[in-house]
């Protein structure tokens, strides 16, 4: 039996098929992925249907919605694609939510914003946010309630047998660990359950200078984030604005120098404790100001369409005064080009752990919050205070050179302030899974993987025995 035949609902396109190429394509349009036939499932039968289907033929499936993170590699795959599952059903008198699949951040956020509550969203609201939390998930609200991996309550999985299965701490501890945020190298992930967190306020927005006023924003920056409590979440960036005529005048061909905020509360309150920042006078724009939940995308407004790029992110243990201006010095103070933008984001609170939470914890320990989301998963805490993270298009091969140069110029100069391990969902070309994890943790992972999966039948953008 062909896959095609054995889909209950789903669609089947391999190479020559109309529409094939698009479907292959992931949202990094500089990643190429060389895969022998694209599976469109509606739902978790269909995903059922492919894992048996490769299981009994000896394929591999790599299992994305729209194909945030991934990464070279793929060469002879079957392409499962989960984005036609979009189901979110929020369930407000228990604060969470079953989110299929495919359903994206921007989606979640806006059926839980109608109760005054909140995920555990990142910056971009076209994420999957399956994905995003399978990673372990750094959030705007991650200083305040931990990794997004961290609310998950209950995962509904396709096994490597082609089982459809439901796991929770109780049920199975050991897949239930390794799934929040060690990846999709264990199971199909087709729904999860997750806790959802109370912001009947939410502030937030970006201001924005000439970047000739990045060192005195930066002090301001730095002062800010040594005393911010847990709901003040603020992101520092160098940016470089294309000279786009879509963009507002004053933006464009701008080098500038932005932060980024969100808090969870009153105006009044964020605007005090950010008093430092508004004391420098002289934005080109201010967007900040009351936010509903549903438009936290708005903050950074990230591309929602696909695009070539390259990503390199570092940890950072320390952002002193020497740490600052080595950055100032290393990503370019006059421009960042060629790089789009290089931001730091302040991490620390939640997501360094509470009561004494630890990075190789057995599964089953209760190590932080309340609620289901109390279980730590593979992701473990963030001990780094800051991430820096180097973002640049390509629109054309022959730029790479000259984008790994500036990378490697910055990395290189920051080193004496890089811990070495990188978070997951910012792992970037040419990076292993083994960079995102302390050693006992990757080898724990790794287990998992040759006991749950043990003819290799998953292939995660980040493959855990790579």
């Amino acid at each position: 039996m062909s896959i095609d035949e054995a889909l209950p609902r789903g669609r089947m396109l391999v190479p020559g098929d109309e529409g094939f190429e698009q479907a292959a394509r992931p949202w990094n349009l500089a990643v190429e992925q060389r895969v022998r036939a694209v599976v469109q499932a509606e739902d978790a039968e269909d995903v059922a249907a492919v894992v048996s289907h490769a299981r009994r033929n000896g394929l591999r499936v790599a299992v994305q919605a729209g194909g945030h993170g991934a990464a070279d590699g793929l060469d002879g795959e079957i392409l499962l694609r989960t984005s036609r599952m979009r189901g979110v059903d929020v369930r407000p008198d228990t604060r969470v939510a079953r989110v299929e699949a495919g359903a994206s951040w921007g989606e979640v956020l806006a059926a839980a914003g109608k109760y005054g509550l909140t995920g555990l969203a990142g910056s971009s609201p076209v994420v999957s946010a399956t994905g995003f939390t399978l990673g372990g998930g750094l959030s705007w609200f991650g200083r305040a309630y931990g990794p997004a991996g961290s609310a998950v309550r209950a995962l509904e999985v396709v096994d490597a047998e082609g089982v459809r299965r439901r796991v929770t701490a109780e049920s199975d501890p050991e897949l239930f660990w390794a799934l929040r945020g060690g990846g999709g190298d264990f199971a199909a992930v087709t729904a999860m359950e997750i806790d959802l967190f109370p912001a009947p306020s939410l502030y937030g927005g970006r201001m924005l200078w000439p970047i000739a006023r990045a060192e005195e924003v930066m002090a301001a920056f730095r002062r800010i984030t040594a005393s911010a409590p847990e709901e003040l979440t603020v992101w520092f960036a160098l940016m470089q604005f294309p000279p786009f005529p879509q963009l507002p005048e004053p933006l464009r061909g701008l080098a500038a120098v932005a932060v980024d905020v969100t808090f969870l509360g009153q105006e009044g309150v964020a605007r005090d404790l950010l008093a430092p920042l508004e004391s420098l006078g002289g934005t080109v724009l201010d967007t900040r100001g009351p936010l509903p939940v549903a438009e936290l995308g708005r903050v950074c407004a990230e591309p929602t369409e696909p695009g070539a790029g390259m990503l390199r992110a570092e940890l950072l243990t320390d952002l002193d005064g020497d740490a600052a201006r080595t950055l100032l010095d290393a990503a370019g103070r006059d421009a960042v080009a060629p790089l789009a933008m290089v931001q730091i984001r302040h991490l620390g609170g939640a997501l360094a752990g509470r009561d004494g939470a630890d990075t190789g914890a057995p599964a089953g320990d209760v190590t932080s919050g309340g609620g289901g989301g109390a279980l730590l998963g593979a992701g473990g805490v963030v001990e780094e205070p800051y991430l820096v993270s180097m973002l640049a298009p390509l629109p054309a091969p022959e730029l790479a050179p000259a984008i790994r140069e500036r990378h490697a110029r910055i990395s290189g100069a920051m080193a004496p302030y890089v811990s070495g391990r990188k978070p997951f969902t910012y792992l970037g070309y040419g990076e292993r899974a083994a960079a995102a994890f302390p050693g006992d943790v990757l080898e724990r992972l790794r287990e998992v993987k040759r006991r749950r999966d043990p003819h290799g039948v998953f292939r995660s953008n980040f493959p855990v025995l790579d």
